[in-house]
């Protein structure tokens, strides 16, 4: 059986560890024990923040949308609220873009927004008068 030296796979994974350790500091970079450590750990921190990203980026949207709706005279659970009462499915990344970009569309949203919530109230006020003129009448 043929005799079979690893040096040059081993040489070519401490080339690919070392690859990715560039641009850290100290022995970091060029020690490979300490550098697979390093890329070791960053691959996790990278794993954990592809998702604190997803999260981090819907907050400052809500953010946007929220200081937006306040020039109006609304909350942003108000104006969420309303928006599914008036059946508008809009995502909170476009809700923000509208916000900073085109004021004047995000203003009719605001008002569709109010008018399903008002109606909304309306109807309810209607229906709770009509059901306090029921128990009174029997």
């Amino acid at each position: 059986m043929a005799r079979v030296k690893r040096g040059v796979t081993s040489h070519a994974k401490h080339k690919k560890v070392l690859k990715a350790a560039k641009g850290f500091y100290g022995r970091r970079k060029n020690t490979i024990r300490a550098a697979k450590a390093a890329v070791d750990r960053a691959k996790q921190f990278a794993t954990r923040d592809r998702r604190a990203k997803k999260r981090n980026f819907r907050a400052l949207w809500i953010q946007r949308i929220n200081a937006g709706v306040r020039e109006h005279g609304l909350t942003y659970a108000r104006f969420i609220d309303g928006l599914n009462k008036a059946g508008i499915e809009v995502d909170r990344k476009v809700l923000s873009d509208i916000a900073i970009h085109e004021p004047e569309a995000f203003a009719a949203l605001v008002e569709q927004s109010k008018s399903a919530l008002g109606y909304i109230r309306e109807q309810s006020e209607t229906a709770h008068a009509a059901a306090i003129g029921e128990r009174r009448a029997a």
